[in-house]
This record gives structure tokens, C-alpha cells and sequence, in this order.
């Protein structure tokens, strides 16, 4: 984005929009991409760094749950004009031809549902030009077996990154104590999206607005836990124990 934005400085008055890229292979797109987020009043660019190739989504497959070869959820790129140049040359033409149209995008953009994720060794972050870094496990989607995002967060917070960068934490938040151990071990804010996702999938604004009512527990966790308001949740309030899923020796039997 054109100009810095201090992420910790927004109030509920002026909040910072964030427009999350997923980096297309075309730079012209990109270009556009991020023009137009500014031009709709984005200030910050959050870059997916972990769908270069999507993942082995088993369930996915067995399902053929791919919205995109279904003409579905690329209208982002169907209103792009420079994505709009790309279709006109190929002959394809998005309203006769979703489909070609929705697999065009996907191909070129590496697109997929999920959200940016960083782990350990995410060192080098803090020598880059960026604000912050957003702790995801692309909601264990991308890769089988990743480690859970709070394990991740807490190695990032022990590298010491979050003394250069505003540390985001994402994936996994089903409740306001999950939130509280987060910002425990050392995350500057948390994002709270699928919760209310379903809410709204299901009874639209009034559904959201009921899920999101279950953070009226963040209060009470607060209280039960000893700590008077956000600035006290300090990692020492929180009790981190070894890892547990390590590699078992014996071979699975089917």
C-alpha cells in the first residue's frame, strides 16, 4: 500500500480495512489487485504466502467441492479489467462460460479459501518491509499435519518478532478463551472470522450478530482468571507445557 499504517493506531472510529492478496503469477493482475483495494479505501495489504500450490484437500476431492471450476466465487477477478483482457484474448467469455472462466482464475491466481499463515521460521519477516505477520495454519487446510497456529505463535513470539513486527494471531478462535491465550502469549490482536461466517451463511446479519454474541464470555474468562483488563494478559499468565504430538514409532495398522 501507497503509505505505512500503524496497526495499533486505529480506533472504532477510523478502523483499518485490510485487503488480503493471494500474489496471482501475473504482475500486471497483481498491480490492479491492489490498485483497486486502494481505490475502495484499503490502507493495509495482508500477502498469503501459502497457497503457491493448493494443498491435498482429501474431502475436496472426494466431493468435488471446487467452487471455482463451478464459475463460483471468482468475481473479484471477472471485475478486474485487466483479468477482463486476459479472458477477451483467450475467447472466453464469463458469462457463457463460467466455468472456463472460474478455472482461468484459479489457474493464474493460486486462489483458495484460507487465510495467511507463518511458522517459526518466519525470522527473515523481520527484515522485510512489512508492518506485521498474521500466525495461521490456513485452518489446516493447506498442509496435513501442521502444527496447531497457537504453537506457532508461541515460537514466533520467542524469536522475538514481535518486537519488530505487529504480531496478528489467526485459525482456530471458537471463543473468547481462546482469544485470552493468544494475546497471552504475546499476540497485538486476534482475528475472530469463521465464528461469525457460519452465523451469517446461515441466518444472514442476525445470525453473525447472535454467534458473535458468544464473546460476552470475555468478560467473565477475564474475571475468572484474575486479570482486570487486556494489558495484563501477560505471558505469564499463561502455563505452556511440551509439545504432544510427536511422531509414533509403530506403523499404523488399517
Amino acid at each position: 500500500m501507497p503509505d505505512a499504517v500503524n496497526l495499533q493506531g486505529a480506533d472504532n472510529d477510523s478502523p483499518v480495512r485490510f485487503f488480503q492478496l493471494y500474489l496471482p503469477h501475473d504482475d500486471e493482475l497483481a498491480v490492479s489487485l491492489l490498485k483497486r483495494a486502494v481505490t475502495n479505501g484499503f490502507a493495509a495489504c495482508i500477502l498469503t504466502t501459502d497457497t503457491w500450490q493448493l494443498g491435498w484437500r482429501l474431502v475436496d476431492v472426494l466431493t468435488s467441492s471446487y467452487a471455482f471450476y463451478r464459475g463460483i466465487g471468482a468475481d473479484l477477478g471477472f471485475a478486474d479489467p485487466i483479468f477482463q483482457r486476459r479472458m477477451e484474448k483467450t475467447g472466453i467469455d464469463p458469462k457463457k462460460q463460467p466455468e472456463d472462466a472460474g478455472a482461468m482464475w484459479i489457474d493464474n491466481k493460486e486462489l483458495s479459501c484460507g487465510k495467511p499463515f507463518c511458522t517459526k521460521e518466519s525470522n527473515p519477516c523481520g527484515d522485510l518491509d512489512v508492518d506485521g505477520i498474521v500466525v495461521s495454519n490456513h485452518a489446516g487446510r493447506q498442509v496435513d499435519g501442521t502444527i496447531a497456529s497457537l504453537d506457532a505463535l508461541e515460537n514466533i513470539v520467542n524469536a522475538r518478532i514481535s518486537e519488530k513486527l505487529t504480531v496478528m494471531f489467526d485459525s482456530g478462535a471458537r471463543g473468547a478463551s481462546d482469544i485470552i491465550k493468544a494475546l497471552c502469549l504475546g499476540a497485538n490482536f486476534v482475528w475472530v472470522v469463521r465464528m461469525w461466517i457460519y452465523g451469517l451463511s446461515i441466518m444472514g446479519e442476525e445470525g453473525a450478530r447472535r454467534v458473535m454474541k458468544c464473546l460476552a464470555e470475555f468478560d467473565i474468562s477475564m474475571l475468572t482468571a484474575g486479570i482486570r483488563n487486556v494489558g495484563e494478559m501477560q505471558r505469564r499468565r499463561q502455563e505452556s507445557y511440551p509439545k504432544g504430538y510427536t511422531l509414533i514409532a509403530k506403523k499404523a495398522k488399517l
